[in-house]
């Protein structure tokens, strides 16, 4: 009895298995039927996504290949015209005992006069200036003009030093926030230091080496800058220089993501007078000025003194004879006790030039280097008793 209940058990399932295998024939198929949907596109989205995600995964590489290429591209066509420039000077002590002191910067090759540019702050002070060619060749040089407004200056090698090829400027002007950029200086004296990064901003307004003065069109950058990269290149990924890289901000002094280059256009309005000068004349009104702001005219208002716009320039003197005198321009005409200081009040206050308006002595400086020069004319808007009036200023160079 046991051994045919067995038996049938095992014949039950036999017949279940063949079942099985006999249902599972037709999954083959199946499945094969959606496969071909999924190859053909009809109605597959997940196959497809994984198409595209492969497609892009290529773009992707081809492109990161591409960038690296260009990298390395104009390292390797510029570099040899990046110099290391060592700036050597005469210290005293508080005995006033001397003792040497030296820096170092960057700077490159700008012509085939042999004419090198960098910051005015690299060679400041300078007893003696030395160029250090990429290929370890070392050259006096002389300084031929400078220009702290600017941060800017120009060297000079030997002419018949045979020098490797100039860099060329672009025009800062086209760039936009973004950009690939490239940076080759010296580092901590580290020559032929390349560091990359993008245009993190343009426009900016920095301080000038010169006191009370402003340096426009700045462009700011993530690429690594550090003590020695003053004065070096900043280019675009054609291998044009768009900026002179000048100054961080850092709380350490090391590299904290936030370099400034002096702008290409800058340097293209700057040099050609440096080298046929030896300076750059600054336009100038002729004032004294004083920024307004809110707090400011509040401050005045505390004393009396009503000035009509919580923005512009107050105009607390003019220069005898000076272009603003000329033009008819006012500057204070009684004087405010304020401590121990008297402060000229009731002048004109300049609100726009050229119709652009002016917020403060930061905007009326920038603007007049970067659109003016010596013998322009400017019309000039100025309140004056509460009513607007616009002045002819020609400008003269500031002395």
């Amino acid at each position: 009895m046991g051994k045919k209940l067995t038996v049938g058990k095992v014949w039950i399932a036999v017949l279940c298995l063949l079942m099985v295998v006999v249902a599972g024939c037709g999954l083959p198929d199946l499945v094969s039927l959606k496969s071909a949907t999924a190859l053909s596109g009809a109605a597959s989205p997940t196959a497809a996504t994984a198409l595209d995600t492969g497609a892009v995964v290529l773009n992707e590489q081809a492109a990161a290949n591409d960038l690296e290429s260009r990298v390395i591209a104009v390292y390797d066509a510029a570099s040899p015209s990046v110099v290391n420039i060592t700036n050597r000077s005469t210290a005293y002590n508080r005995f006033m005992q001397a003792f040497p002191q030296e820096g170092t910067g960057s700077g490159f090759v700008y012509d085939t006069e042999g004419h090198i540019l960098t910051n005015y702050h690299v060679i400041e002070g300078a007893d003696e200036i030395l160029v250090t060619m990429a290929n370890g060749q070392v050259y006096e040089a002389d300084l031929v003009g400078s220009d702290p407004t600017n941060d800017l200056a120009v060297l000079r090698v030997d002419s018949s030093v045979e020098l490797p090829p100039p860099l060329v400027l672009g025009d800062s002007s086209q760039l936009r926030v973004g950009q690939f950029v490239v940076a080759i200086g010296n580092p901590y004296g580290l020559q032929k230091t390349l560091t990359t990064g993008v245009v993190s901003a343009l426009g900016r307004v920095i301080e000038s080496p010169e006191d009370n003065q402003f340096i426009g069109e700045a462009i700011q950058t993530d690429a690594a800058i550090n003590p020695g990269n003053s004065g070096g290149p900043m280019l675009d990924l054609n291998g044009y220089v768009i900026g002179i890289n000048s100054q961080i901000i850092s709380p350490s002094g090391a590299s904290a993501g936030i370099g400034f280059a002096v702008s290409a256009n800058t340097v293209q309005r700057v040099v050609p007078r440096l080298i046929a000068q030896g300076r750059y004349p600054h336009p100038w009104l002729g004032t004294e000025p004083l920024s307004l702001s809110s707090s400011t005219t509040a401050m005045l208002r505390e004393y009396g003194v009503e000035v009509g716009s919580d923005s512009g320039v107050l105009v607390l003197e003019v220069t005898a004879g000076g272009p603003a005198d000329q033009a008819g321009i006012r500057g204070g005409s009684q004087y405010l006790r304020m401590g121990r200081y008297r402060l000229p009040v009731g002048g004109d206050v300049i609100v726009a030039l050229n119709g652009e308006p002016i917020q403060d002595l930061q905007e009326m400086t920038v603007y007049l280097e970067a659109n003016t020069t010596v013998g322009d004319t400017v019309e000039v808007t100025v309140l004056r008793d509460g009513k607007e009036l616009t002045v002819s200023v020609t400008l003269g160079e500031q002395p």
